[in-house]
């Protein structure tokens, strides 16, 4: 049932989500990883502090891949919460935003603020493809989530993901696995926006 190998029909959708998930490992991990590591480095802890955020929020990513990987349908919602609050993060904070304008000009500041842009755009353009596919998210069952050619197709990538990182794991045993992650992430998240947030010192946007 979880062979990515049993080809769904071919559709225009399909090379656009693939093209999605390699854009994912550019702009959501390796570019990412690059400008905190370049920010450490350089001790830009505006850059550092935002990145971090970034780093919280984006694991959210992670989590929707494995709940893909084992077919389960609150992955769908759990992507598209993550497109959205990605974008959120990277301008939450009016403070640290200021910060890095006030940079002097340098190939890090140029970097992550033409990630940042890029980021956003990226995410916020994936938020508005998954609408479409939302009702994934809803699946009376797994069986009925694969049966639906196009559910299927957003699950290949994850699929083939799993064949090649994790080929002796199970579907099921990586689904639970990150139903634990999204249960910490959930409460993680509600701790951080009722008792954290107002003693941050910071400003956040209006």
């Amino acid at each position: 049932m979880f062979n990515c190998l049993l080809a769904v029909e071919s559709s225009w959708l399909q090379p656009l989500v693939w093209t999605d998930y390699r854009l994912a490992v550019i702009f959501a991990l390796i570019i990412p990883l690059v400008i905190f590591v370049w920010a450490f480095v350089q001790k830009a802890e505006a850059i550092q502090h935002l990145m971090i955020t970034y780093l919280r929020v984006a694991s959210l990513l992670i989590i929707s891949l494995y709940l893909m990987v084992a077919a389960l349908p609150i992955g769908f919602l759990t992507l598209l919460m993550a497109r959205v609050l990605i974008p959120i993060s990277l301008w939450f904070w009016v403070d640290l935003n200021e910060e890095v304008s006030e940079m002097p000009n340098s190939g890090l500041k140029s970097l992550f603020t033409s990630w940042r842009w890029a980021a956003t755009v990226y995410n916020l353009l994936g938020a508005i493809a998954l609408i479409p596919v939302l009702h994934c998210g809803f699946s009376q069952s797994q069986k009925d989530l694969i049966a639906d050619a196009t559910c299927r197709i957003w699950l290949d990538p994850p699929w083939l993901y799993r064949q090649t990182f994790s080929p002796n794991l199970t579907p099921q045993f990586l689904g639970f696995f990150a139903l634990v992650g999204l249960a910490v992430y959930i409460l993680y998240l509600g701790y951080f926006v009722f008792f954290k947030l107002g003693k941050q010192g910071r400003s956040a946007m209006g």
